[in-house]
């Protein structure tokens, strides 16, 4: 299979509608394309679904680990050629330059290179210290960039001069270029708009490439021993409930497969239509979201009376930032309105228009996630917290409910999951 991992010089450089635009066009091309996002992001993985037709996986250096990423990849190999959108820039990750979560690390992680990114508008020779600055600080981590996507690029003029410029001072090549009228994405709060919200746009359109120039700029994917992994299913004859629709969207692929795997026999269903928690389930999972996009409908769903009894007769629940908000007494959205939500746990909680929380979290147990949210929680009792975190958002806990901002990735502390699910540990 081939591979390449298009990053980016910053974030708001164009990386995505690239991205999206290469997915496009090799998929019209006929190849088939294995997608992939650097980072912990949820609305990307849906944009590439919507063009590829297939999963697309997150990978994540310091929340998932070097050997996963590489196992996660080589499971992709049956397609013709996987395509990686990076992280925010290049070098940017949980802290320092190039460190873990990092594009930079991933392509050093799985022995790549990068296709970087530039936002060539009203550039031209600042292009090459540009280039050159970027080359010779991945080279010190042993990757290499292979090829270059100029973006924002006013005519083919434009993108020759471009072209010649990097060729002239040895520096690699413009593989792709988008134009001007390249589609903008629309953005909200958390990130872009989910393409079930629109027509999805012909990205393809603004991409001068070739689908044979591309394959020949990729790498090959390098082959490796899978892992053994012989622990026995810890959810084994355990039906989990998971709330699944556009309020409770922010779903880690990773996760539904590992529930899988540990034996779990997964049930959906959804809050925004009203439905009843399944009685026959052992756990539920509350995955986030965008309830505050919903609050009007959520204030009027029928599913908060049978989660009451759920949890109520000490079944397990798991709940995720949006999730976790629908368990509060009210959500105050960006108008002001107060929403009543199921009234289980004792907070409400308020959007902003600020970011309140961002960054990778850790619990004491080993178990890791993530934080991003433009609301705050305001408790009117105190509960006990249910995580320990040094950092970020412990939430609370009651009966047998675990709520709070963090978005987990299950498979970080198998055992710590499957506990808090109610499987073995």
């Amino acid at each position: 299979m081939k591979i390449a991992l298009v990053a980016g010089v910053q974030s708001g450089c164009g990386k995505t509608t690239a991205t999206l635009a290469l997915m496009q066009h090799l998929h019209t091309a006929g190849y088939s394309v294995a997608p992939f996002k650097s980072g912990p992001d949820f609305i990307d993985p849906m944009w590439h679904r919507a063009v590829t037709g297939r999963v697309s996986y997150n990978l994540d250096t310091h929340m998932m680990g070097d050997d996963a990423c590489r196992e996660r990849v080589q499971a992709g190999r049956r397609e013709d050629v996987a395509i990686i959108e990076g992280v925010m820039g290049l070098f940017d990750g949980r802290a320092g330059v190039g460190g873990k979560g990092s594009s930079v690390d991933l392509a050093r992680t799985l022995n790549i290179s990068v296709w970087l990114v530039v936002d060539a508008k009203g550039m031209a020779g600042s292009i090459v210290p540009l280039v050159a600055g970027f080359c010779a600080e991945a080279k010190k981590v042993g990757v290499a960039i292979s090829g270059i996507i100029a973006n924002q690029v006013g005519s083919e003029y434009h993108a020759k001069l471009l072209t010649d410029l990097l060729s002239e001072h040895g520096l690699p090549p413009v593989i792709a270029w988008l134009d001007k009228a390249a589609q903008a994405l629309p953005e909200r709060h958390l990130g872009l708009k989910m393409p079930s919200e629109m027509d999805i746009p012909d990205f393809s359109s603004s991409l001068h490439t070739d689908a044979d120039q591309l394959l020949a700029a990729c790498d090959e994917l390098r082959p490796l021993a899978r892992s053994l992994h012989n622990h026995s299913p810890r959810l084994k004859n355990r039906c989990i409930a998971i709330a699944r629709d556009e309020g409770c969207c922010f779903i880690y692929q990773d996760n539904i497969d590992w529930l899988k795997e540990q034996g779990a026999a997964l049930q959906f269903f959804s809050p925004l239509q009203g439905d009843s928690v399944p009685e026959n389930c052992h756990a539920v999972w509350l995955p986030g979201g965008y309830p505050e996009l919903h609050a009007k409908r959520l204030s009027q769903s029928a599913t908060w009376d049978s989660l009451r009894k759920h949890i109520e007769a000490d079944k397990p629940v798991l709940a995720e930032c949006g999730g976790m908000m629908l368990l509060g007494s009210a959500l105050i959205d960006h108008s002001n309105t107060a929403w009543p939500m199921a009234n289980i746990l004792p907070y409400t909680t308020r959007m902003q228009d600020r970011l309140a929380a961002l960054g990778f979290r850790e619990d004491a147990s080993g178990a890791r996630g993530h934080e991003f949210h433009h609301s705050t929680r305001t408790p009117e009792i105190e509960l006990p917290p249910a995580f320990t975190l040094s950092r970020g958002d412990n939430g609370m806990r009651y009966r047998n409910l675990r709520a709070s901002y963090i978005h987990w990735w299950f498979p970080s502390a198998p055992a710590v999951v499957a506990g808090w699910l109610g499987g073995e540990v």
